[in-house]
């Protein structure tokens, strides 16, 4: 069975969440298994550490149940990236638009140095817009983007297009 075959038995499919039409992929079953977020934390750290960034930053919230254990296995640390509101210091903020609507994310300013290198990470790519916005964060703060790493990548919404030039790995693909 390859990796991605074992790990697609651990999401579930929710039709009609958060709203009808949309088809949500969920994988708190994978979070669940211990053997199978082990794998998933595994294959993206592996990938990430030849990307050999400075700091791994989650996007919330999901980006940073996976964020904080691959930061730990590269031995850097992690920044998270949240919706309006929820950080308490000043903040960089950038809009964005995602599948079923648009939102605005924030960073604490000092959250990325110059010269960073960034490994943006979370469960999720759809149209891109999420982890577009979080790389144009990284940049207002002087970083630049080593590679993105999702759990899961719905191929049909092209959220690649959104990325630029750097390195992508999804480990399911729908």
């Amino acid at each position: 069975m390859s990796q991605a075959d074992d790990l697609k038995r651990f999401i579930e499919d929710v039709p009609g969440f958060p709203q009808p039409g949309i088809v949500f992929r969920d994988l708190t079953p994978l979070l669940r298994d211990p053997g199978a977020m082990r794998r998933a934390i595994e294959a993206l750290g592996n990938w990430a550490a030849g990307l050999d960034p400075t700091v791994v930053v989650g996007i919330e919230s999901r980006g940073f149940l996976f964020g904080v254990p691959i930061a730990q296995r590269l031995g850097v640390g992690m920044v998270p990236v949240r919706k309006p509101g929820k950080l308490p210091r000043s903040t960089l903020r950038e809009e964005y638009t995602l599948e079923y609507g648009s939102n605005a994310l924030e960073m604490h300013v000092d959250g990325i140095a110059p010269g960073d290198r960034a490994l943006i990470v979370d469960d999720l790519l759809a149209t891109g817009g999420t982890a577009a916005a979080t790389r144009r964060l990284i940049e207002r703060a002087g970083g630049t983007v080593a590679g993105f790493a999702f759990v899961i990548e719905l191929r049909d919404l092209d959220g690649r297009s959104q990325l630029g030039d750097a390195p992508v790995l999804s480990l399911v693909q729908y």
